[in-house]
């Protein structure tokens, strides 16, 4: 028994002692570096090593050469142990390589995520500045009016801008809040227009149970106001419907104005589709149809 236990401890010191030169000296210098041959050459040179050292060591034990027993012939037991040595070495090269796979996965999986958490970001810092913009185009035109209901305008942009510097910078936000944002936007809007246009809002389902990322129906609302109500002098209209039910559901169609002057138009609802892309891939739909006289949008999120 002890010479077995001495043969035992031997033999596994020397194969940990070959997979330790084989998984961090010839694999990074030679196999991930594409140099295969030397990579072969090495192990090859590393398992005859193990046997020449294991087979002195079982002739001063036994008086044989690596044999389980004494009438086994020589190159039938070199033989067993060089390819059983191989299938140690390779079962560990398999198992090093799964393991560096999948931390390099994980790594880029991680990679990813913070990607599209600064693409949604960025995305979303160009929406504030852009709805800014036409706020204040429409309380300068109230301003100029003598309007009376400037300072009420003013109130709902306070409003707007309370919900903008810190609601908005929430990942995921009430719906609610959302549709009290779009409430007040749509309310400036009608201040404005001095009620010549045909604004509807239809609200139904659960809105308090929905949980959204901010600004995300507003860019289909401000493509509506820019083309559909600046710049009609009759007939306009904006007709809003949400319906929540598993599926968010949001449809928007308004009257249609294009001089062919401004054609700035897109950025929002280009935003719009890169941010759903990254905050809800295979999980979305956003249709939209350009007629002569009317845009419809349709937007579908699977909650």
């Amino acid at each position: 028994m002890p010479y077995f236990l001495a043969c035992v401890s031997v033999r596994i010191f020397l194969l940990m002692v070959i997979a330790y030169l084989n998984l961090h000296y010839f694999l990074p210098r030679y196999l991930l570096k594409q140099r295969y041959m030397r990579y072969i050459i090495a192990v090859i040179s590393s398992v005859a090593g193990y046997l020449a050292l294991q087979s002195l060591f079982d002739y001063y034990l036994y008086g044989y050469i690596l044999g389980p027993v004494r009438n086994s012939h020589l190159m039938e037991t070199l033989s067993y142990n060089f390819f059983s040595t191989l299938w140690y070495l390779g079962l560990m090269l398999a198992l090093k390589l799964s393991i560096d796979w999948y931390e390099q996965q994980s790594a880029i999986q991680q990679i990813k995520v913070e990607k599209l958490n600064a693409e949604v970001d960025f995305l979303r810092s160009q929406v504030n500045p852009h709805f800014l913009f036409n706020a204040l185009n429409n309380l300068y035109g109230l301003t100029l009016k003598q309007s009376p209901d400037a300072s009420a305008a003013v109130l709902k942009l306070s409003g707007l801008m309370e919900y903008m510097l810190y609601d908005s910078n929430e990942q995921y936000i009430p719906l609610d809040k959302e549709l009290a944002y779009i409430h007040n936007y749509i309310e400036l809007e009608r201040l404005r227009l001095d009620g010549d246009a045909d604004i509807q809002v239809k609200i139904s389902g659960a809105t308090d149970e929905c949980l959204i990322p901010p600004f995300l129906i507003l860019p289909l609302l401000e493509n509506a106001v820019k083309h559909g109500l600046k710049g009609m002098n009759g007939g306009a209209f904006l007709h809003l419907e949400i319906n929540i039910d598993k599926v968010l559901e949001v449809k928007l169609s308004n009257s249609k104005f294009d001089n062919g002057t401004d054609r700035r138009g897109g950025i929002g609802l280009e935003n719009l589709r890169k941010r759903l892309e990254l905050l809800y891939p295979g999980r979305h739909e956003l249709y939209t149809r350009d007629d002569s006289y009317q845009f419809l949008a349709i937007l579908k999120i699977v909650l």
